[in-house]
């Protein structure tokens, strides 16, 4: 397939500059003062997409920001491919930590920094250059469609109800996905398994205002401290979460299949060095592969409370808060979960503090099957450009709608992922090799051929 890499030659730097056109608009889901980005995102994807070769793309609202859909169909008896990302992005904080401005992309050692460079504004945009090059070459096998939705990482609260409404519009044979990693740039791997996730946030609150902590401390019970030792009430010492029922639905895995885990690359002192810890931590009897891959986990992603301004402020604060996220394994359900721990969290609260919790957004597992017609193909077009065959992985990350769209759509998902572990998504700094992009195109157009070719 010569034409590919003489369209990508031809078009490289092309291809980076209308990528840096969407990653400068500051698409921040969570932040309502960003509302008007997310239609200005929405709108440089409809744009993408007509550019590159689609019979029709438009805007369409959905409860919540808008959904990018459009298609190009060459023969409805020809397998359809419907190509899912997102344009929305995390929040940047804290920004002091970015060494060049996060909605500025700059190239530093062959990476892409800034934020959506990976998640997934640049993984999301190769599906959209993969089609053009394939359109332009007169070399399109099948039918593509695109979805490109703006509240994934805030759980993609509304994309079901979208999904429910825009249904038939919305059929297709696989669901193609790049918002996953690899093992490494010549350790290619395709995402088998996705963790659920339930997300919570937990307010304690003791006293109607902040008080003196000379005054008052030692006499009324101090929320943030209540907070803290209710949250290390969550774990045992073995890393074991004590929520009563968690674990009841956790599917265990084979002591075969877990040998076959194990021959995933993995090296454990690569992997501290590169996160700066003398020793990991997790769950008693798993690596850190599979306390990522097939166990569940609990972690305090923010707590706060009383004065955490610059200088001194002697207060005993009136109330303190936490948000809790728990990655959860195939089978077990996230309301479910969610139940179990607002009954726990608010049975281990002392009587002299009031609590709240409330789930802010959660969702499935998921599993892809690697006897599935897209897995095969997927699995032949990594091959074709990195040389050797790609290695099943469950990976620790949660794409909440993914198990939603095979209870919706009846479709699953093929997760093909070109990120790094190294590219810090949802951190300062976040990038994406320029190397990744390049390949990541060149394997999407191959896997469309294989697709098409396996599934006549």
């Amino acid at each position: 397939m010569e034409h590919v890499k003489n369209y990508l030659e031809a078009n490289k730097d092309r291809f980076l500059d209308e990528l840096f056109g969407l990653i400068r608009i500051p698409s921040i889901s969570s932040l309502s003062e960003h509302k008007p980005d997310m239609l200005r995102a929405a709108e440089y994807w409809k744009e993408a997409i007509l550019k590159a070769g689609a019979d029709k793309a438009e805007v369409i609202p959905s409860n919540g920001n808008p959904v990018v859909y459009g298609e190009k169909m060459i023969d409805p008896k020809l397998p359809t491919v419907l190509v899912y990302g997102h344009y929305d992005v995390m929040p940047v904080d804290p920004i002091e930590l970015w060494d060049s401005p996060p909605f500025e992309p700059e190239i530093r050692d062959g990476k892409i920094f800034a934020r959506g460079a990976d998640d997934d504004k640049g993984q999301a945009f190769m599906h959209a250059k993969a089609f053009e090059l394939m359109v332009q070459t007169q070399s399109l096998p099948c039918n593509v469609k695109f979805m490109v939705e703006g509240e994934e990482e805030i759980g993609s609260p509304n994309l079901k109800q979208w999904c429910l409404d825009h249904k038939e519009m919305l059929h297709a044979d696989i669901i193609l996905v790049s918002d996953t990693s690899m093992i490494a740039q010549d350790i290619p791997s395709i995402t088998t398994g996705l963790r659920g996730l339930a997300f919570m946030e937990v307010e304690v609150t003791g006293p109607n205002r902040d008080l003196h902590s000379g005054i008052f401390g030692g006499a009324v019970a101090n929320p943030a401290n209540v907070l803290a030792k209710m949250i290390a009430q969550l774990q045992d010492e073995k890393g074991r979460i004590t929520i009563p029922g968690f674990y009841d639905d956790v599917l265990e895995i084979s002591p075969e299949e877990r040998a076959e885990m194990a021959k995933a690359p993995f090296n454990l002192e690569q992997y501290k060095k590169a996160l700066d810890i003398d020793e990991v931590h997790g769950e008693d009897g798993f690596s850190s592969s599979e306390r990522t891959g097939i166990r569940p986990s609990l972690d305090v992603n923010g707590i706060w409370g009383g004065y955490t301004g610059e200088g001194a402020k002697t207060v005993l604060p009136s109330k303190a808060h936490a948000k809790i996220s728990m990655r959860l394994v195939p089978n077990q359900d996230h309301k479910k979960i969610a139940r179990l721990f607002e009954d726990h969290f608010k049975a281990i609260a002392p009587p002299y503090v009031k609590v709240k919790v409330q789930e802010l957004h959660g969702g499935q597992g998921y599993v892809s099957p690697i006897t599935m017609t897209a897995y095969q193909a997927a699995e032949l077009a990594y091959t074709d450009t990195f040389g050797k065959k790609p290695v099943p992985v469950r990976s620790g990350g949660s794409i909440p709608i993914i198990s939603t769209f095979e209870e919706v759509l009846g479709i699953k998902s093929i997760l093909m992922g070109f990120g790094l572990e190294s590219d810090a998504i949802h951190s300062p700094n976040e990038n994406y090799p320029v190397f990744n992009f390049y390949k990541g195109i060149e394997t999407i157009v191959h896997f469309y051929q294989h697709f098409t070719n396996l599934s006549k």
